[in-house]
C-alpha cells in the first residue's frame, strides 16, 4: 500500500529548488530510518512520498513527478526492477538500496548505477544525494546490464565504463589490460580500440581482482588470459597477445612468475 502522500506537493514548480524524493522499501523500519537521516543530513530533500511495494509504487510514481527515488531491490510482490518494467522511461533518478550482499554489490560497481547499501551510512547518504545534483540518470543500457549481472552466478560478465562523453558497456573478457593515466584509466581492448575511462587504476584493480586481472606495476593491470609471455630482459615485461609490451615492477617480479606457473 502507499504510505502516504504530500497532499501540498505541486507538480512542475520550476521555482522550487528541493530535491523531491520518493523511498520505495517493504520493511517499514528501513523507511523511517532512511526519513530520519534524509531530515537529518540532506536537508535540501524533500520527502513528498513513500510506497511498501511495486504495485504501490508504480501506482505513486504514476502521480508525483519526484527527482529521485530510493528503490529497494526486493520486494515482497517483487523487485525494483520489476516497478521499472511498469514505468519503463523513468524522468526520475535512482538509487537503489540493498541489504548486504557482497555479490549484488559487485554487479552495482560492474553496472555503474549508484546504491546504497543497507544498514545505510549517513556520509555515503549525503555523498549520494551530493552526485545526484551533478548526475544523469541512469541509462536503460545500465539498469539492463545491472539485471543482467545481479543475475549471473559466476559473477559479473560486462562492464559499465564512463568516459567524458559516454558510458560504454563491453566485455570483461574483450579486456586485455588497463593503463593509469593520473586520476584516468586507459583500457585496451582486443578489438584494437582503446576508451579512456574516469576512474583511477586503483578502483578496477580491486574490481577485477577475482576475474583473471593482475597487478604487475604502478601503472598497468593486465588480463592474464590475454598474455603471451614473459620477457626477462630489458628488465622484464609481459608481452600481449595484442603485441604490447608492459613493464613488470621489480616488486612484482616472483609474482608474475608464481601467476605464470599457474596459468
Amino acid at each position: 500500500m502507499v504510505g502516504w502522500v504530500r497532499r501540498n506537493y505541486q507538480i512542475g514548480n520550476e521555482d522550487n529548488t528541493m530535491i523531491k524524493a520518493v523511498i520505495i522499501d517493504d520493511v517499514a523500519q528501513a523507511i523511517e530510518t532512511l526519513k530520519e537521516d534524509l531530515a537529518a543530513y540532506c536537508p535540501e530533500v524533500e520527502l513528498i512520498g513513500q510506497a511498501d511495494g511495486v504495485v504501490s509504487g508504480a501506482k505513486l510514481l504514476r502521480t508525483l513527478r519526484p527527482d529521485v527515488v530510493f528503490l529497494d531491490i526486493q520486494m515482497q510482490d517483487g523487485s525494483g526492477f520489476d516497478l521499472l518494467e511498469i514505468l519503463p522511461s523513468p524522468s526520475f533518478k535512482i538509487i537503489f538500496t540493498t541489504a548486504s550482499d557482497a555479490f549484488a554489490i559487485k554487479a552495482f560497481r560492474f553496472s555503474a548505477v549508484d546504491y546504497l547499501l543497507k544498514p545505510i551510512d549517513p556520509d555515503e547518504l549525503v555523498e549520494a544525494v551530493r552526485k545526484l545534483q551533478a548526475s544523469e540518470e541512469a541509462s536503460n543500457e545500465s539498469l539492463d546490464l545491472l539485471r543482467e549481472n545481479i543475475s549471473e552466478q559466476t559473477g559479473p560478465r560486462r562492464i559499465a565504463l564512463h568516459t567524458q562523453e559516454k558510458i560504454s558497456v563491453v566485455a570483461v573478457e574483450d579486456i586485455i589490460r588497463c593503463e593509469s593515466t593520473g586520476n584516468y584509466t586507459q583500457f585496451f581492448f582486443v578489438n584494437k580500440e582503446k576508451l579512456l575511462v574516469t576512474r583511477t587504476l586503483k578502483e578496477y584493480d580491486q574490481l577485477f581482482r577475482e576475474y583473471g586481472f593482475a597487478r604487475v606495476h604502478q601503472s598497468h593491470l593486465v588480463n592474464t588470459r590475454h598474455i603471451k609471455e614473459y620477457v626477462k630482459t630489458e628488465g622484464g615485461y609481459l608481452l600481449m597477445k595484442d603485441g604490447s609490451h608492459v613493464s613488470v615492477s621489480m616488486r612484482k617480479k616472483s609474482e608474475v612468475m608464481k601467476l605464470l606457473e599457474n596459468l
